[in-house]
């Protein structure tokens, strides 16, 4: 009898582990699926089969929708706590015949998990909770939230590994009387133990409903709930690899800066800033995007003008430059004389760092045959110019353009400020205007619909840099080092989102249908980006190992940059609205 026992017992601890491999297989497969449809959608041109499905969500492989997301939280802290309790207690919910699978029905998949969890646990008791993860009776910070075993803590364990759950006590290890086990605990103790396995999509999407949670609490000034939940999130991150995780842990660290009250980072140097940015422009497509479709605007804005005047707001290294003045160069009847005037912030150490940028771009000029003139000038803001300090030719002796890269909505910091950048930019009278902004909202006055906002825009972009690494990898050994100063550069602009307010939050990025309302209302209309710059854009992609991901698309005479579905950048021309 008891030997009959005990080989039943090996049988049913066999038969769950083939069941918990069965239902790993099954989840493998869903996620693959799921993750190869999502990348064959473009942007608002082509329907969308799960409109008000979450983006996060879907790229892990499960459709949800957005209005459900606070109803699946509960439920999910409800199963992390079941789970922990039947872990706990040593019962076999999970270790019997049944596989659970995991469908792209989130909510379905929780409730179903819930109530075989609820009908097996004998005396379990749900958490109410409106509030996620918090016990009532819990008096510390630490003791609010569970760590979530995953992949990272759980591997793969062979039939006769041994199991070391250190601090973890089944009711094996205890008899009715005392510490000692029984002579049938100690022979139901030599059987394997079911180990749960987490995968890291189900990790992901905890990770992702933990930062937005730990946002909400932040805007509710629940600094209890958001100590825990930020903690929590450098747990479930430790599954994660990758883009994912490099993003939660930015993300994480700006909550963190806004919960304990830390200082954001002191703005860097204009020299460090202008080096991050170089990093920038070398991993990946976005500002080569910005040069080349910019510059193919002032180019046909300059046909026929004997004399031409750049007006660059964000000169930094002058990286823009020479693909325009190769350009000019090789135009038929010869290229114009070239003026540039660059503006820039004031150096640590009072170099004249614009000067030398001159230097260089000067000596280049002479090399290809074009009259070359420079002129720099230092401001702490754009907002301290004015057109007559430029010193431009009047009566139509010059064409003008003006560039901005970037610029622009940091002035929307100070009250006015973008407006008499635009007025000063009209008493220029400019030929064209070339803007290039992120396609994001930042400048919201929510905090969570600000940071969810941050949250798919960074998550997009730090995706697309992971594709970049094939083409920096031909570049060695610098590859590597573009590729974490580019993350270190974005890091800083989500710091800035996240963690600060008022006058210290530069990063204040809008759509671009909200810098067409500004530049309406100016005195500005579009100047259309012809099919050349469009040309431009489609060649430049080309270039990179993930171009298949990125992709151009028109959108009223602008050209946007992105990603799969998801816009990241946008670049506008603009001219003097004609009277009448």
């Amino acid at each position: 009898m008891k030997r009959d026992r005990d080989r039943r017992k090996t049988e049913a601890a066999a038969a769950a582990a083939a069941a918990e491999a069965a239902a790993a297989a099954a989840e493998a497969a869903a996620g693959s699926g799921s993750s190869s449809t999502g990348k064959a959608k473009m942007w608002a041109e082509q329907p969308q089969p799960d409109a008000g499905m979450d983006e996060l969500f879907a790229v892990l492989g499960y459709k949800m929708k957005s209005t459900d997301m606070a109803d699946v939280a509960e439920k999910l802290e409800q199963l992390e706590m079941a789970m922990g309790s039947t872990m706990e207690d040593g019962a076999s919910v999970l270790s019997n015949d049944t596989v659970h699978y995991n469908p792209s029905d989130l909510s379905g998949w929780v409730e179903s998990m819930l109530s075989e969890l609820g009908s097996s646990s004998n005396g379990f008791d749900m958490i109410s909770g409106n509030q996620i993860g918090i016990s009532s009776e819990s008096n510390g910070y630490d003791d609010d939230l569970r760590a979530i075993p995953g992949g990272a803590i759980f591997s793969n364990i062979q039939k006769d590994d041994a199991v070391d759950l250190p601090n973890k006590r089944t009711r094996s290890e205890f008899s009715e009387t005392g510490f000692l086990p029984s002579a049938g605990d100690a022979a139901a103790a030599a059987a394997p133990l079911p180990v749960m396995l987490v995968d890291s999509q189900e990790a992901g999407v905890r990770l992702v409903h933990t930062l937005m949670a730990c946002a909400e609490a932040v805007q509710q000034e629940n600094m209890k709930l958001a100590d825990a939940l930020v903690k929590h999130v450098g747990v479930l991150a430790v599954s994660q690899v990758g883009a994912m995780r490099k993003v939660a842990t930015y993300f994480a660290e700006a909550l963190a800066r806004r919960i304990y009250k830390v200082s954001p980072p002191e703005p860097l140097d204009s020299s460090y800033s202008d080096v991050l940015q170089m990093h920038f422009y070398e991993t990946g497509p976005y500002l080569k995007f910005a040069h080349f479709t910019a510059n193919q605007a002032i180019l046909e804005a300059f046909a026929g003008a004997d004399r031409v005047h750049v007006i660059d707001f964000s000169l930094k290294q002058g990286m823009q430059w020479p693909a325009l003045m190769q350009a000019l160069a090789l135009r038929p009847g010869g290229p114009p004389a070239f003026r540039l005037t660059g503006v820039g912030p004031p150096q640590p150490d009072n170099t004249d760092a614009l000067q030398q940028v001159g230097w260089k771009l000067a000596q280049l000029a002479e090399t290809i045959g074009v009259e070359f003139e420079f002129r720099g000038f230092v401001a702490n803001s754009l907002a301290d110019l004015d057109a007559n300090m430029l010193g431009i030719r009047a009566g139509g002796e010059e064409a003008v353009a003006v560039n901005s890269v970037f610029e622009l909505h940091c002035l929307l910091s100070r009250p006015g400020a973008v407006e008499k950048v635009l007025n000063s930019i009209r008493a220029m009278n400019p030929k064209i205007v070339t803007v290039v902004e992120q396609e994001a909202n930042h400048n919201g006055g929510v905090f969570l619909d600000r940071f969810n906002e941050a949250l798919h825009y960074y998550s997009t972009m730090f995706d697309s840099l992971e594709s970049c690494g094939g083409v920096n990898q031909q570049l060695p050994p610098n590859g590597g080092q573009d590729l974490v100063m580019t993350e270190v550069y974005l890091g800083r602009q989500i710091c800035n989102v996240v963690a600060c307010d008022g006058a210290e939050r530069v990063e204040r990025h809008e759509t671009l249908p909200q810098w067409r309302r500004r530049m309406g209302s100016a005195g500005f209309e579009p100047a259309h980006l012809g099919s050349n710059a469009y040309k431009q854009a489609s060649m430049l992609l080309a270039l990179f190992a993930g171009g298949d991901g990125y992709r151009v698309e028109e959108n009223e005479g602008c050209l946007m940059l992105g990603w799969h579905t998801r816009p990241l950048i946008a670049t506008s021309a603009w001219r003097l609205t004609t009277v009448g």
